[in-house]
């Protein structure tokens, strides 16, 4: 399957090691990670050559390939919501995750959408359960 991970760059990278896990967990189930570059420790170094319409451009062109949106939630970003958005007012099917703990906004968390799921994880392997469960029912 074409999964889009989404999750914060320019909001804060502290859950740079989820993101890792939860990306290289897809792969191993045989899932191609359009965005598996967001994953890596140098992702604001390796886009920084790019222009903001070319990350755009990019980045929309994936969510229309993508068959699904896996979304780490935890830090505020303002891409990641609208990645959501984007992804949902097209018929994608999308999962949000969060740290146990953490305030996520009531714009996310109420969502009631067809294909709309939000979960939170207290470790990355309770986190990778959930993507497989969500990940089963398409």
């Amino acid at each position: 399957m074409d999964l889009y991970f989404s999750c914060s760059l320019t909001g804060g990278r502290q859950d740079q090691p989820v993101y890792a896990a939860l990306v290289a967990h897809l792969e191993s189930l045989g899932h191609c990670v359009l965005t598996a570059h967001l994953a890596a420790p140098s992702v604001m170094a390796d886009d920084a050559d790019h222009s903001e319409t070319a990350v755009y451009d990019r980045d929309t062109a994936w969510l229309r390939q993508s068959e699904a949106v896996i979304a780490e939630v935890s830090t505020p970003s303002h891409g990641v919501g609208y990645e959501i958005a984007y992804a949902l007012e097209r018929g994608k099917p999308v999962l949000c995750l969060a740290r146990e703990g953490v305030r996520v906004s009531k714009m996310l968390t109420g969502i009631r959408q067809v294909g709309f799921d939000f979960q939170t994880y207290a470790s990355a392997q309770e986190a990778q359960v959930h993507v497989e469960a969500f990940l089963a029912q398409y």
